[in-house]
């Protein structure tokens, strides 16, 4: 039996997943009225999550052996386990999105961009929206209100209310 938005559960999950991880990519998309007002308190849980653990790191000190048979030591930072369990649960609730070659890039220059990054939405997220809402976090002193909705008029064809959802 159908739920909310006339889909079932499953169904209704994956359009919120869907559109939560377009939202988050390019910061602003069009939908239904409906729609928007579902995803709304959705995004802003994640986010919240996200600005409370994004600077949680550690530094550890990783011993390996080179070509030449010397041993050295690395420093390196890895996610502390709070975040990374938040990161897991995060990436639980979104679908990874990969990232795009540019029209003008050369492929070379796409490889060496994306070397490193296995999951681009979620380094986004960590890396970029995170610690943008939690500097406006400390400036305004107000946590949440990250999105906000346009309502834009009826559809043409089967006049349904259209939004603008995108991140303040």
């Amino acid at each position: 039996m159908p739920g909310k938005l006339g889909r079932t559960t499953k169904q209704r999950m994956a359009i919120l997943r869907n559109q939560a991880s377009e939202l988050l990519w390019y910061g602003k998309i069009k939908t239904t009225e409906a729609r928007a007002k579902q995803l709304q308190p959705y995004v802003e849980k994640i986010i919240t999550k996200a600005v409370s653990v994004y600077d949680l790191n550690e530094e550890i000190d990783v011993t390996t052996t080179d070509k030449k048979g010397k041993e050295v030591t690395v420093k390196s930072v890895k996610d502390a386990p709070k975040k990374l369990a938040a990161r897991r649960a995060i990436m639980a609730k979104l679908r990874d999105l990969q990232e795009v070659k540019a029209f003008s890039e050369k492929k070379a220059e796409f490889k060496a961009r994306t070397k490193d990054v296995q999951h681009p939405l979620m380094e986004k997220l960590f890396n970029e929206i995170a610690p943008k809402y939690a500097q406006r976090k400390e400036e305004l002193g107000q946590g949440g209100g990250y999105t906000r909705i346009y309502l834009l008029g009826e559809r043409r064809g089967d006049a349904s209310e259209e939004a603008i959802i995108e991140l303040v």
